[in-house]
Parts: structure tokens; C-alpha cells; sequence
């Protein structure tokens, strides 16, 4: 049997930790403004949503520097309505990570609804799921879009190829999801090689193997903070500033709620009432709030980025809005 701490030094050569860093050592990358830490919420659905959480961002005075919008696709709405929507956040200088649709689990094939298929996860079936989602984006680019998500490493390295060869702008970024199940420095490793600009690891890791990814990767870290009930509804607030510590630079995602995309009490789908969405976003910017406060209590070395800041994927809207 090999010695345990020969395999690790192996891995080491390979640029990855040979063990989760219990330590905890103070991370010495920053976003390119020189902050440590961001603010992201989740479920962004409508542009009535989003002019609530603008709205309760403006009451706060709370920075919010990232959205995950249109969650249940972005098929869903209408020129109009992107449109609209962009033109919002680009008056709001917020960044967008448009979620397209049709996803897999809008196919035919119902191994993913398994208990065992689920394992397999969750990923783009064939060739012209391949397609309809690439023209999605191209859809929402057109409209002005610059940030989406990704859930697929064969996607992701088929938007860096598109992406070489001019078909995508080279401003477009790419969010790994947290539904791509990655958890380890290997994968984070793997994601920032084919392109990925940020990466959302599972949510339930501990500090120490959250410290570990920070030491292979340079892209920013999405960790989930309060994460819904069918994730294992846990809530990460006073961990914030270890967080902060060791992960810079990082997102403080923020999405509770009983379900999210599947399952009984899923709410990003397009059934979910506006005000119940637009009521949960002012919830949300209200929770970022007691993060950064929490944060400035007990590490107040720890800067937030403020509103606007360069690097983030605004929409470059290419219509005028059109609401009321």
C-alpha cells in the first residue's frame, strides 16, 4: 500500500494541495480593484423583480454586484422584456449572468429524474441541445448580455472555442453553476483551463477545503452563504468573514427558499408570482446587508467592492426600454 504522503506530494506536483488547508491561511488574491469580497443574488426572474431590488438597493444603500437572473430560462421572456431588463441593470451598474433555456431538463429523457440517473448529473443531451443553447445566448447577446451561466464542461469548452474564433465576443464571461457539482481544487483547476471566469463550488464544503480550492485557482470563488431548503437550507452568516479571509476574492451568494429549480416549491419557475419574487429580492438585499455588516464587525480589514465596479459584466443594452 502507498504512504499516504507520497500520494499528496504527487498531487502537489500537479499544482493541486495534497490536503485540505487546515491552516486557513489569509488569501492574498483580489478582484481587480482591489476588493476582497462581492455580493450575488440569485432568482433575478423578470424585470419587475429586478426593479424591486434596485429599488431596495437604492432604500439601503447596499451594493449588490452580481444577479443570477432568469433562472427558469431565459427562453421565457421576450425581446422586450430582455431588453428591458438589460437596460435596467446597465442603469443600475449591476452584473447579469443570464441562465438559458431549453436546459436538459427541459428533454425528453428522464434518466436525470432518477434516484440513480441524478447521479450522472446534469447535462446537455446531443448535439442539438448543443445548438439551442448556444443560439440562446447568441439571442441574449444580441440584446446586450455579457454574463451567463454554465452548467456543462463540454459547453463551457465549446463557448472558450466559439469564443476564440470570434462567433462570441471576447468581453462574454462564464459562471460555472453550483449544478455542475464540482468540489475539489482539481475541478476548479479543470473549470478556470476551459474558460470558466468564476466558479460556484457545492455549497455544503468546509473552510478548510474551500481554502484549498483558493490556493490552485486565481478566478473568484461563489459560495453560497443561505442556500435553500432542498440544498440543506443552512445559513453561513457568522462564517462570512473567514470566508472573506481565506477565499478572497469571493461571492457571498445569497438564495434560501424551500426549493429552487426542481423538485416540490421550486420558485424559479415561470408559475411563481412576480410580487412573491419581487418581495423575496428586497428579502435578499436585505440579508447582503447583514453579511457586509457582520464582515465589518469582526474583519473590517476586508473590503467590498462598490457599486459599478470595472470588471463586471454589464449589459451594453442595444434597445431602448420600452415598460411603463
Amino acid at each position: 500500500m502507498r504512504d499516504i504522503h507520497e500520494v499528496q506530494k504527487m498531487i502537489e506536483a500537479c499544482g493541486i494541495p495534497g490536503r485540505d488547508a487546515y491552516d486557513l491561511p489569509t488569501s492574498t488574491k483580489r478582484f481587480p480593484d482591489g476588493a476582497w469580497y462581492r455580493m450575488e443574488i440569485s432568482g433575478v426572474e423578470r424585470p419587475s423583480t429586478l426593479e424591486a431590488l434596485v429599488d431596495e438597493m437604492a432604500r439601503r444603500e447596499m451594493p449588490i454586484h452580481r444577479l443570477i437572473c432568469t433562472v427558469m430560462g431565459s427562453t421565457l421572456l421576450d425581446d422586450v422584456e430582455l431588453r428591458d431588463f438589460a437596460q435596467i441593470a446597465a442603469d443600475a451598474k449591476v452584473e447579469v449572468i443570464i441562465t438559458p433555456g431549453p436546459r436538459s431538463g427541459w428533454d425528453v429523457g428522464r434518466q436525470l429524474a432518477t434516484p440513480e440517473g441524478a447521479l450522472s448529473g446534469l447535462r446537455y443531451r446531443g448535439s442539438d441541445q448543443l445548438s439551442y443553447v448556444v443560439a440562446e445566448f447568441l439571442r441574449c447577446i444580441d440584446i446586450g448580455f455579457r454574463g451567463f451561466l454554465v452548467i456543462d464542461e463540454g459547453l463551457l469548452w465549446l463557448l472558450g472555442e466559439l469564443k476564440r474564433r470570434g462567433d462570441i465576443p471576447a468581453d462574454v464571461i462564464f459562471k460555472l453553476s453550483v449544478f455542475a457539482g464540482h468540489a475539489s481544487a482539481a475541478g476548479g483547476k479543470l473549470l478556470q483551463s476551459l474558460g470558466a471566469s468564476t466558479f460556484n463550488p457545492v455549497g455544503d464544503l468546509s473552510l478548510p477545503q474551500l481554502a484549498s480550492i483558493r490556493q490552485a485557482v486565481d478566478m473568484p470563488l461563489d459560495l453560497h452563504i443561505y442556500l435553500s431548503d432542498s440544498f440543506g437550507g443552512f445559513n453561513r452568516f457568522y462564517e462570512a468573514p473567514e470566508m472573506a479571509r481565506v477565499c478572497a476574492p469571493c461571492y457571498y451568494k445569497i438564495e434560501p427558499g424551500p426549493a429552487l429549480a426542481a423538485g416540490p416549491g421550486a420558485i424559479y419557475k415561470p408559475w411563481t408570482s412576480p410580487a412573491f419574487l419581487a418581495e423575496m429580492a428586497r428579502e435578499k438585499v436585505k440579508y447582503a446587508q447583514i453579511i457586509h455588516e457582520l464582515i465589518q464587525a469582526s474583519f473590517p480589514q476586508a473590503t467590498m467592492s462598490g457599486q459599478g465596479a470595472p470588471d463586471l459584466a454589464i449589459p451594453r443594452p442595444t434597445g431602448a426600454r420600452t415598460m411603463a
